[in-house]
Parts: C-alpha cells; structure tokens; sequence
C-alpha cells in the first residue's frame, strides 16, 4: 500500500543535498543501498506568493498577470520530487542524477490566488542504454479539480533496478535530440542568472549558482537551471497557446553562464516545435514541443 505523506511546509533543497551527499558516500564505502523505490506520495497544501510569483514571471520572460503558467507549478512540485529522492529509502544520491525529460499538461487556467494541493511520486523504473530512468509524477489539485500533471524523468548513470521498463512507454516523452527549425531569435544569459532563478525557484544547487559548484560537477563555470530554458520557450509562445495544453520538453546539452543562445519555433497544424541551441555552433541544449489538451472533468 503506498504511503501518503503529508507535509505542513515545503522540503528546504540545501539539507536534503547535504544529507543525501553524505549518504551516497557512506554507501559507496559499504557497497550497500536499498534495491528498490519507496512506495510513497509526498503531498502539500498551500496558496502561493503572489509576490515571488510575479518575480518569476519577469525572470523568465513571461507577463506579470494573475495566470500562472504550467512551468510555475512545477516549480512548486520540484521540492517535494527531491524529498523523495533524498529520502534514506531512496536508492540513489541525488549528485549526478540528470533531469533528461518533462512532460507537464495544464488542464485549465490556474491563477495565483488559488490554493494548491501538490503531491509527487514513483513511477516505475525505466532502463536507459546509460542507467535507470526514474519517473517522478507529479499532479496539481484545486479542490478536488486537477488542473496540472507533470513527469519528469532523471537519469542515474550506471546503476539498474529490478523490474524495469522499456525506455520508450505511451505517453512520455518522444522527441530527438534535435529537429529542423531555424533559431534566429538570440538570448543573453548573465553569469547570475543562475543565482537570480534560484532565488525565486529555491533550485540552490550549487551546480548552478557558483563557478565552483560548476568545476565540482566537470564544467568550466555554472550552467543554467534546465527549468528555466524550460520556462523560457514557454513564456515566448504562451501568448499564442491555448488555455489547455501539453508540454514536452528533451533536455540535450548544459548551457554555460555566461552566454547567448539561439531560439526558433514552427508551427505545424496545432502543434509547436521549438529549440535552443548555441549561437555560434550548431549544438542544441533543449527541444520542445507544445501541443493543446483536453481538459479534465472535475473529480466529485
């Protein structure tokens, strides 16, 4: 039977690296880690920052209005993803994981002052030529209204779980790592983005927001949140989107800070292709596509 946690405030990031750091390297002395992943739902209830909200929007190229964007409650769930993952159950130390794929759908328009009940949990492990895929679903409630789901995939380089899927599952993420679009819109990353988003994302990873927490993890500076690249394309074509829709996005390549990238998008029937690449090389960092979605009847 899994079980339902249930958490009066939002997970902190920086403890739960830190102990599960600590954790990792005690398991790499012993050779010794749980086989499996924790039957678990993490769930939490609360009404949002209107204030931080509006930062994000700025931060990320989105207007500043009461509608949020599908992006802003991932932000959210992420908290309660890495309480999973950190748990002492969990069978993997959260370095090194990589955040490969997303796939997230707003069932209707959700504004800033509604209260959301969030939860995340497992789904079942998936191989991958290089590892285990682990799946975290995440859904959004207001009321018993679901009005957001997400899956976001991490990849834990050279390891396996019993019990694993195929890579490929109806429903995920299906994109190269690469499609036809021209980008010819340049966008110009400060070396402080990365401490600027985590701000009002509360992603403190040090990966991130240092040059030294880059060189730590074998790049020459800090790389950008993918989350932001991910909210990025979404705020250049929201305004062009339905109320409802789905988002899939293929992280492929880190980008450095600082930096400029290449955007471009295409339209085809009603359905968006979009991509980021480096705007001197021909190296994509992120693909995306973006297509309307049915909305969901309201749960009694």
């Amino acid at each position: 039977m899994t079980e339902r946690v249930v958490l009066d405030a939002a997970p902190q990031l920086a403890p739960m690296l830190v102990s599960s750091m600590v954790r990792g390297l005690v398991r790499r002395a012993t050779g010794r880690r749980p086989g499996t992943l924790p039957d678990r739902e993490v769930v939490w209830t609360h009404g949002q920052d209107v204030d931080r909200v509006a930062a994000y929007q700025r931060l990320c190229g989105f207007a500043v209005r009461d509608l949020v964007p599908a992006t802003w409650i991932h932000v959210q769930a992420f908290p309660l993803q890495m309480e999973l993952m950190s748990a002492p159950d969990s069978p993997f130390a959260l370095a090194g994981i990589v955040h490969v794929t997303n796939s997230m759908t707003l069932y209707r328009p959700v504004s800033v002052r509604e209260e959301l009940t969030l939860s995340s949990s497992y789904g079942p492990p998936r191989e991958h030529r290089r590892g285990v895929l682990l799946d975290l679903v995440g859904e959004a409630h207001v009321g018993t209204e679901l009005v957001w789901r997400g899956v976001s995939a991490y990849l834990v380089r050279g390891e396996t779980l019993p019990g694993m899927l195929p890579e490929a599952q109806p429903g995920g993420v299906h994109l190269p790592p690469d499609v036809e679009v021209d980008a010819d819109t340049v966008w110009r990353l400060r070396a402080d983005l990365g401490r600027q988003y985590a701000r009002v994302s509360g992603d403190m990873n040090p990966i991130h927001t240092s040059a030294l927490g880059g060189k730590a993890f074998g790049f020459p500076r800090a790389i950008i949140q993918g989350m932001w690249t991910h909210a990025r394309v979404l705020a250049a074509l929201e305004p062009r989107l339905p109320d409802a829709y789905r988002m899939d996005v293929r992280f492929t390549k880190p980008i450095l800070l600082p930096s400029s990238v290449r955007f471009g998008a295409h339209l085809d029937g009603d359905s968006w292709t979009a991509v980021v690449r480096e705007r001197a090389g021909s190296k994509t960092h992120l693909v995306a596509r973006i297509s309307g979605a049915d909305r969901v009847p309201n749960v009694p």
